[in-house]
């Protein structure tokens, strides 16, 4: 197939998609992100911004002239209607576990003719997660882990995070619901994840500060000593930041927690950043 047959003019409704094609190198072709982008740096620099996650700028959209419009999940199900009826192409994934972000990034790859960097750039990240995995198999004991999605209600994490999680050397609280489509299906009451002894608790609300003195305030929770915020940036995008900076991260505070050494090359890279930066302190 030639390339002027692969789409030239790209929306990225999220994040992940971007962040993809820019590991590709194929960042020429996206027309458009969305507001939420943080990764990579560049892309909020260079990029119009014509959406949020429930809500687009349809006219900024169309103005763009995209041959494919791209986004993920159910919540964006609104969004894609109105683009298709307004005539536009529209493809939306919905990736939920590891080995799913895989497959779409591999399918990204192919719809901009970049198989073979696809393929190269997944087999990168299956060799940074089996380092991880190799790393936490020296930890001398896998720590019972709580990931809050949300805070009210109190959301558990979606299938992805429990997955990291186990790879980076944690044991996740609530394994039953990461199959739950909707995070409707994972809202907890507090003292039902108290009852199961949680030993660490990993925070990500998603464009919100974590509170954990809130955390720490819940009835029961107090005797929680590890306690611990991981940006949404890194760990709520099912795409390479997840693969990469997200479970490095993960794994950088568990073996904190169990007291292990983590090998330079899989610390968190981007800890210095003012801006992104998690909090180690518990």
């Amino acid at each position: 197939m030639a390339a002027a047959q692969f789409p030239r003019r790209i929306v990225c409704l999220t994040e992940e998609t971007t962040e993809t094609l820019y590991l590709l190198g194929e960042q020429e072709r996206i027309a458009g992100i969305s507001g939420f982008t943080a990764r990579p740096p560049e892309a909020r620099q260079q990029k119009p911004k014509v959406s949020a996650f429930t809500s687009a700028k349809f006219g900024q959209i169309l103005a763009l002239r995209p041959d494919l419009v791209i986004g993920f999940s159910d919540l964006q199900a609104e969004i894609a209607r109105e683009l298709i009826a307004r005539g536009l192409t529209v493809l939306v994934f919905n990736q939920r576990s590891v080995e799913e972000i895989l497959d779409t990034i591999l399918a990204v790859a192919r719809i901009v003719g970049a198989e073979e960097r696809g393929l190269s750039l997944i087999s990168e990240l299956r060799g940074g997660l089996e380092a991880i995995q190799a790393s936490a198999s020296r930890f001398p004991r896998r720590p019972r882990v709580f990931f809050e999605e949300w805070n009210d209600p109190l959301i558990s994490g979606i299938r992805w995070v429990d997955e990291l999680l186990e790879i980076a050397g944690g044991t996740p609280l609530f394994p039953e619901l990461r199959t739950c489509q909707g995070a409707k299906h994972r809202i907890l009451e507090p003292q039902a994840v108290r009852a199961r002894g949680p030993e660490v608790v990993i925070a990500s609300w998603c464009g919100r500060k974590v509170n954990k003195e809130a955390i720490r305030s819940r009835e029961g929770w107090a005797e929680i000593r590890h306690v611990y915020e991981v940006k949404s940036t890194y760990i709520l995008q099912p795409g390479p930041a997840a693969l990469t900076e997200g479970i490095r991260q993960l794994h950088a505070i568990l073996a904190h927690v169990v007291d292990c050494e983590v090998e330079a090359t899989l610390r968190p890279k981007e800890k210095a950043d003012p801006e992104l930066q998690m909090s180690y302190e518990s």
